[in-house]
């Protein structure tokens, strides 16, 4: 299915369009629109795109990229309208077929749903017999809608959403039974479990008074794992009530847009965001009040690097909606990917006053605080969320080692220490904590504790063969050690791996020296110099330049090995 959504999104989404084009329209609003449209910014792709189609507003491809801009930005009612247009002109484009559809849905035009899937006009390989399935119920003819979803039930690779979808329809029109026994069939023969459908078959079970079946399930489910919406149902189950929490779908448009944020969901990684953030946006538009579809689309646009766009969708979550903490640690995280660090910053001290039993939370704000240089406070942040996870948690080997890169720059070695050594014994052999550890251990020169950390380096290179940064470790370790020779193979590596790196370069160039390349040592760290390394390292590269290593070696008081002589002594000039 994944290989012929992506030959879908090279034909649909593709921002080329034929060159006659700029003769026809504005030349100056459709190249601004294209250039939009390759960043990925729908916002300013649709209004360039509305501006040139103004021109000529019967331009078939221009109407297309139109259409897709405006549906991009979720602007369905006027997409569809396109979309129409394109339809009257024998056009079957799926990008047209998904506003229609959507917009259709919205109206509760059901007739029109039909007809258009019965005319070949496909919106997408899932959401073509739910589609007609959730008409079906929306038409009252819930015998026929059973049909049509037991027909996507027995369609090859799409039991599982054929089963959850009969099952929400089942629960909407009261058949809670029914649908209960469609929960609780094995994941081969019914649903896999997934957050979504395991808090669905919770609701049922309370609402059919099965607290005891409920409150095992919820232990097996989550265990100690606590958030907002898990919270109100473990407290619901315990006192024996019904959770104050919505059903999943209670409308046919919201069963559509479920289907819609499912599809963006499961392919992300496998189609264009591009691609995926239009069935985000429709279902949006179904659904405004639905906070899956808000993070979906927002979740896509940070994919998309539309960072701004991404905090405002998280934004548009309530903040009496059970989801809203998510959506304040994603809109933090689209604000620090954005550089808007005292904004994320604020987001998420917000969020520990107003969730102070969450250790996420204080995560996030550790992370925030770290790229921003406040290493104590991010260490604080760090040993508060330790102290809210249970003492067996997954989770703590990531705190553990984000607190030893902290104190790490804090300088406080001996805790940064223990701190990736007791995530190594959480998480064996993860490779960026190996590196980490290794490249420390060898960079502040522990020559006890080398040969250790050459070794914990090659595990993470073994796991890691094309992260750059991690060969450099290796090479570095090599180098640390008197292995000149050794190191020169693995650094070139890193530098074709990273060969924007001012640290493998400035390394890359140090190994050459030491085995008598000397040219190629002073060529590297110019390189170095050229992609702007801190203020620090920079001085230390031009002195190099200067005087060469070994005079700089010996200024700071430090005799490594002899390097390897060379026939011709080719060493740098001063200056």
């Amino acid at each position: 299915m994944s290989k012929s959504l992506h030959a879908m999104v090279i034909a649909a989404i593709g921002f080329a369009l034929p060159t006659p084009l700029l003769a026809e329209t504005d030349a100056g609003s459709y190249l601004a629109a294209r250039q939009a449209g390759f960043d990925g910014d729908y916002v300013q792709a649709s209004r360039y795109f509305m501006s040139a189609l103004q021109d000529d507003p019967s331009h078939v491809p221009l109407m297309e990229q139109t259409l897709t801009s405006l549906l991009g930005t979720g602007q369905v009612d006027q997409a569809a309208n396109i979309a129409a247009k394109l339809n009257d002109l024998g056009m079957n484009s799926q990008i047209a077929n998904i506003a229609v559809f959507a917009y259709s849905v919205k109206a509760g035009d059901w007739d029109a749903v039909f007809t258009m899937l019965e005319e070949g006009h496909e919106v997408g390989p899932l959401l073509d017999g739910l589609g007609q399935a959730w008409a079906y119920v929306g038409k009252g003819q819930m015998d026929r809608a059973l049909m049509s979803f037991d027909e996507v039930i027995d369609t090859p690779g799409l039991g599982n959403f054929g089963q959850q979808h009969k099952a929400m329809a089942l629960t909407m029109v009261g058949d809670l039974e029914a649908a209960e026994a469609i929960y609780s069939l094995p994941p081969s023969e019914g649903i896999v479990p997934t957050r979504a459908s395991v808090i669905a078959h919770l609701q049922i079970l309370c609402r059919l008074g099965d607290f005891a079946k409920a409150g095992d399930m919820m232990d097996r489910a989550f265990g100690s794992a606590s958030d907002p919406e898990l919270a109100a149902l473990r407290n619901a189950i315990e006192a024996g009530d019904i959770p104050a929490i919505g059903p999943v779908v209670s409308t046919p448009a919201e069963g559509i847009a479920f289907a819609m944020v499912s599809l963006s969901n499961i392919l992300q990684g496998e189609a264009n965001e591009s691609y995926l953030l239009l069935y985000a946006q429709a279902a949006r538009y179904l659904a405004p009040d639905d906070a899956a579809a808000d993070i979906a689309a927002a979740r896509l646009l940070n994919e998309m690097g539309q960072y701004d766009t991404a905090a405002r969708t998280f934004a548009e979550v309530s903040p009496s909606d059970m989801a809203f903490h998510e959506a304040e640690l994603g809109r933090a995280e689209a604000l620090r990917l954005g550089d808007h660090l005292e904004q994320a910053t604020e987001v998420l001290s917000n969020l520990t006053r107003s969730y102070p039993d969450l250790p996420r939370t204080y995560v996030s704000l550790g992370d925030a605080l770290r790229q921003q240089g406040d290493y104590e406070g991010a260490k604080e942040a760090y040993d508060a969320a330790l102290a809210r996870y249970p003492e067996g948690a997954s989770a703590r080997w990531w705190v553990l080692y984000t607190r030893g890169i902290a104190q790490e720059r804090m300088g406080a070695w001996d805790g940064a220490e223990a701190d990736f050594r007791a995530s190594l014994a959480l998480n064996p052999d993860h490779p960026s904590v190996l590196n980490y550890l290794g490249y420390s251990l060898v960079d502040r020169g522990m020559s006890a504790h080398y040969e250790e950390a050459l070794e914990m380096i090659k595990t993470a290179v073994a796991e890691r063969p094309n992260s750059g940064a991690i060969t450099d470790s290796l090479g570095w370790a090599y180098y640390k050690l008197g292995r000149f020779e050794e190191a020169v193979t693995p650094l070139e590596t890193a530098a074709e791996l990273a060969p924007n790196d001012p640290v493998i370069s400035d390394h890359l160039g140090d190994a050459y020296w030491m085995v008598g390349r000397y040219n190629e040592a002073e060529f590297q760290w110019r390189r170095a110099l050229s992609f702007g390394p801190e203020a620090e390292v920079e001085d230390r590269i031009r002195r190099k330049l200067q005087v060469g290593l070994d005079a700089v070696y010996a200024e700071e008081g430090f005799t490594p090995p002899a390097p390897v002589e060379v026939a011709s002594d080719d060493r740098l000039n001063d200056g």
